[in-house]
């Protein structure tokens, strides 16, 4: 059998059987406060893995649902018991296709389903009142309690491939109205193993490392940043959000031993900023053995104040195609923020064609365009690979000193929100000339690392600015259903209308540039999201 996430957790359940995997918060329904943490051990989530497993392998074989299957999943991701559906239907021989509950389209779900040939969907009970005309059967994610401990054993796994699929997650941007498959067979698995591996490794052999939940199980970082915790028999705090509090850190680090700290960079800086006023925060901070961000770069002077403050920074750089890919030399040094491909891959960092911009933000630099070799064990399905069979990230670096890098923004116009997923602006701002032509001169839509996207509106005549904003969400509401909720214009709060061309160009094309206006109008956005400076 190919290495797999099944064969960890059978040898991690072994080897370190009495160990907390998981931390769950008991939490005071009158209050909100966090009253004790639960502990569930290795031991225990094989178990209950297993109990689940025979819960579905029995419930989808009455449907007719054959083994190796790919069946649907809708859930939220943030639970123990969320990890136990995925890791139960892996058990029972089905492949899960991960949805995020931020796609609240059932409409784009059953889309979904069909590119996948799946036949069956599992979903959250929030969505019971969605899930009508479903083209499968489908079934709720239930309770761990109410899963009856079954006496049948369970069927032992078909045998598997490296190109067999074991997961099939989605791109967290939406083209052409809907996210991308992302299949993830066997053989990426085996190197994601080895990758997560190299992430997680304790920096004290003689102690459980502990660290937190970073997203959602419905997308690749939670994913696999568990399979390196798994590997090393580390455990993993559910908190009561992912944008959890600086007062749940500290308690998380008290009561439960938290001492890697994993989380998105927009969340970390939360914490980063706090510590410059709470001295106990910046002392539990600099405490810990690691704090590691992922997705967008953190602001420079959080970044800075961490590493002059002792705060054990790094970095790791990657993405729902690929898992994690890059990884910051850390320490103290001027290198410390530079990134480095991991071991056991195979990467180029290719030159591109530079477009002729701004003037002023012309120079010398040479850009490399990140691309995975096709072999490369993490390079992605070939339905996602350039013609030539490597994938091209679209990221673009710099190379500081030989083989390490900095991070250089993209070469398209996606962005990130503030947990770390992506959309598509583009699609956005075209649909909005499409469908408002009359009313707008030209748009621009902007918010990296915000919840959701601003858009910027330079008006075709003079109107009143609330009028015309609900006139555009009218306009592009349907176009908007059809999106993650991270993807979405749907309030008129989220419109910024401004006199005609006074959004930043260039000089050369006159094009409007996305990164000026995110920096021009900083003052705006904060006050949308209600940003304390």
């Amino acid at each position: 059998m190919a290495t797999s996430h099944l064969a960890v957790l059978e040898a991690s359940s072994s080897k370190y059987s009495q160990l907390p995997v998981f931390r769950t918060p008991v939490v005071n329904k009158e209050t909100g406060k966090i009253e004790s943490w639960l502990s569930i051990s290795y031991r225990q989530l094989q178990q209950d893995v297993e109990r689940f497993a025979k819960f579905w392998q029995s419930k989808l074989s009455r449907d007719g649902v054959l083994p190796q299957s790919v069946v649907g999943v809708w859930i939220g991701g943030f639970t123990y018991t969320d990890v136990l559906h995925i890791y139960g239907l892996s058990r029972a021989g089905f492949t899960p296709q991960l949805f995020s509950l931020r796609l609240p389209s059932p409409v784009v779900i059953y889309e979904l389903l069909a590119r996948a040939d799946a036949k069956a969907l599992i979903y959250e009970a929030t969505f019971a009142a969605s899930v009508t005309d479903c083209p499968v059967p489908a079934h709720l994610a239930v309770r761990s309690d109410t899963i009856p401990e079954s006496p049948y054993s369970l069927s032992p796994l078909p045998p598997i491939t490296e190109q067999d699929v074991a997961f099939v997650f989605h791109t967290s941007g939406s083209t052409s109205g809907s996210p991308k498959l992302v299949p993830c067979n066997y053989r990426w698995i085996a190197t994601s193993l080895t990758k997560s591996r190299q992430l997680s490794t304790p920096g004290n052999k003689n102690q459980q490392d502990v660290t937190v939940w970073m997203g959602s199980m419905c997308h690749i970082g939670q994913n696999f940043m568990l399979l390196g915790s798994l590997q090393h028999g580390s455990c993993t705090i559910q908190p009561t959000a992912m944008s959890f509090s600086s007062e749940e850190l500290m308690d998380m680090i008290n009561h439960c031993g938290l001492n890697r700290l994993n989380q998105f960079a927009a969340f970390l800086a939360n914490h980063l900023r706090r510590s410059r006023t709470d001295k106990e925060l910046l002392s539990e901070l600099v405490g810990l053995d690691e704090v590691l961000y992922s997705g967008l770069p953190l602001p420079r002077d959080e970044e800075e104040w961490a590493y002059k403050s002792g705060i054990k920074l790094r970095n790791t750089f990657g993405s729902t195609e690929c898992g994690a890919m890059l990884l910051s030399i850390g320490g103290e040094g001027r290198d410390a923020p530079l990134l480095r491909p991991l071991a056991g891959t195979a990467y180029e960092f290719r030159p591109i064609m530079q477009s002729t911009g701004d003037a002023s933000h012309q120079s010398n630099m040479q850009l490399l365009e990140l691309v995975i070799l096709k072999s490369s064990g993490d390079c992605p399905d070939a339905s996602l690979r350039h013609e030539d069979g490597d994938f091209y990230t679209g990221d673009l670096f710099q190379e500081v000193t030989p083989g390490s890098y900095v991070f250089r923004g993209r070469d398209d116009d996606w962005i990130k929100s503030e947990n770390s997923l992506r959309c598509d602006t583009k699609a956005i701002e075209d649909n909005t000339r499409a469908t408002c032509s009359a009313l707008i001169k030209e748009c621009i839509v902007v918010g990296s690392g915000r919840p959701s996207p601003v858009m910027f509106i330079e008006p075709a005549a003079e109107i009143n600015h609330d009028k015309l904003k609900k006139e555009i969400i009218r306009k592009t509401r349907q176009f908007h259903s059809r999106r993650y909720l991270h993807e979405r214009i749907t309030s008129p709060n989220m419109i910024v209308v401004v006199p005609p061309q006074s959004l930043p160009r260039t000089v050369t094309k006159g094009n409007i540039r996305r990164k000026a206006v995110e920096e021009a109008f900083k003052a705006e956005i904060d006050r949308i999201f209600g940003v304390i400076a």
